[in-house]
């Protein structure tokens, strides 16, 4: 568990706030030569540009291996408007949002907004606020905003001095950090018999999350037996991710969306991230496995890409290859935007309709069995190996076609009971990913093995995925984080100046 350091200019600066041991001026701080352990480290100092007394403690603490924030790339993202509106792509849709909601005509037409640590004081604006802080990990923020043809956009944005808040706003900064760090300054005595801080990023209200309620609950029993505190965070903790050692994504991932985001950040601060960014890239897209497994001779079923500038020429290009077959999207999960057809004709109509989502499509050979194999890997070994068997009277495992999710039964077996073609094939995909943790679901038909898919979140759910090793599964899960976080926490160590035994 990281000690908090609230660094600010002089201690006079905290003069309106409780006081806490936590508290450390500039000076001290930069003069600190203790490397035993790690920081959390929330920088409040009033001089952040490029070399000035803030920008050093930030990058002070970065080269011990302090946990801070702002980080220095956050600060040099700041420095320039052009940076900080790259970094900001993708608010257009909150700020159109705002420009459309009839309470929001009331507002003045510039408008100055103080973001500490992603909450503010209006409440139009706290969505924009918790992206912002989101995008820009910084403690205080000056956001300006101005409208013009009904159109809010955003003009400025700066570090805001901790010294410049009065009154009411001094008592919102208090309740924001509080809120921000779990009244860390008053850490219970409890979580500090943990050495590490893990962050498990979930969505209570997904239909279809990787982990049940009981396999969460397994997990956080895991980590604790191995002395890492695991937290249960939002995509709206975003901004929390630099008080955790690592990151561990239970929720289902895709691209342009908050989980490789998160990933990204967190793999950015060097913690250690299952999954990781390259990971979800690789794992998501089902038109780049497909040229992944084809390329690197991994059998796979046969199939073509679809290109939604030829979908003219679409009936002629198929109207004799062998039906059925299974039309796919490239970024569906479990089970949606995948579809059997049966005919030319069927495939244009279908192909047409996809092509509104996607420029290309996958086009493959459907291959009935009464199951899939689903093998689950970590770190290069096999984890569990599953049986998921089709919906009733449909041809996959999940059945979309009414309001209520169907789904087909499961068996879990021994990893040695496995047939050896299932295991080896699944290991071979896999070492085309990475060391994270996968779940390979292959089809076996007679003595052909091939790779339907790569998950990079399988489904791990109390009582299916662990009913062979019951919580050795999690506790597995959590060895590995245990043994990456112990070698990030070494490598930080011995990377710290002064620190180096070799003679000069």
């Amino acid at each position: 568990m990281c000690s908090l350091r609230i660094v600010v200019d002089r201690h006079d600066d905290w003069r309106p706030y409780y006081p806490t041991d936590d508290l450390i001026d500039a000076d001290g701080y930069l003069s600190r030569t203790e490397a035993d352990h790690q920081h959390q480290v929330i920088n409040l100092c009033s001089d952040l540009d490029y070399l000035g007394t803030g920008y050093y403690v930030s990058l002070l603490a970065q080269a011990r291996g302090d946990r801070v924030l702002p980080s220095v790339d956050t600060l040099n993202t700041l420095r320039r408007k052009s940076t900080t509106d790259m970094q900001l792509e993708g608010l257009a849709s909150i700020l159109e949002e705002l420009s459309r909601n009839p309470e929001a005509q009331q507002l003045p037409d510039t408008l100055g907004l103080k973001v500490m640590f992603g909450e503010c004081a209006e409440s139009l604006l706290a969505r924009l606020a918790r992206r912002l802080f989101e995008r820009l990990p910084c403690p205080l923020l000056d956001v300006r905003l101005v409208r013009k043809s009904n159109t809010w956009r955003l003009s400025r944005i700066k570090p805001l001095r901790l010294k410049d808040l009065q009154g009411v706003e001094q008592d919102q900064f208090a309740r924001a950090l509080n809120r921000h760090s779990r009244k860390i300054w008053r850490t219970p005595r409890a979580r500090r018999r943990y050495r590490f801080d893990l962050a498990m990023l979930v969505n209570p209200e997904e239909r279809l999350p990787p982990c049940n309620k009981g396999a969460l609950k397994a997990f956080i029993r895991a980590g604790r037996r191995q002395g890492i505190d695991v937290s249960l965070i939002t995509h709206r903790d975003a901004g929390r991710l630099a008080e955790f050692d690592g990151l561990f994504i239970r929720e289902t991932t895709s691209l342009d969306h908050h989980t490789w985001r998160l990933a990204r950040r967190a793999e950015h601060e060097d913690l250690v991230v299952i999954d990781a960014p390259q990971d979800i890239l690789r794992c998501t897209n089902k038109v780049y496995l497909h040229e992944l497994l084809r390329a690197r001779g991994i059998p796979a079923p046969n199939g073509q890409l679809l290109k939604k500038a030829s979908a003219t020429r679409l009936l002629a290009q198929t109207e004799r290859l062998d039906y059925p077959l299974v039309l796919k999207i490239p970024d569906g999960a479990f089970s949606r935007g995948i579809v059997k057809v049966t005919s030319p004709a069927q495939l244009v109509e279908e192909a047409t309709r996809l092509f509104a989502s996607s420029d290309l499509l996958l086009l493959q050979e459907w291959l009935p069995t009464e199951f899939d194999w689903r093998i689950g890997v970590l770190d290069g070994k096999p984890l569990f190996a599953s049986r998921y068997f089709m919906a009733r009277g449909h041809w996959q495992i999940y059945d979309h076609s009414s309001a209520r999710v169907k789904s087909g039964g499961f068996t879990t077996h021994p990893v040695e009971d496995v047939p050896r073609a299932v295991i080896h094939t699944a290991l071979k995909a896999t070492r085309l990913i990475g060391q994270g943790l996968y779940g390979v679901d292959l089809k076996q038909s007679g003595k052909r093995v091939v790779v339907i898919e790569v998950n990079d979140n399988p489904n791990i759910d109390a009582g299916i995925e662990d009913a062979v090793l019951g919580n050795q599964l999690y506790d597995r899960v959590m060895q590995v984080f245990l043994t990456r976080m112990e070698a990030r926490r070494h490598h930080l160590a011995h990377s710290l100046p002064g620190r180096q035994t070799s003679a000069g």
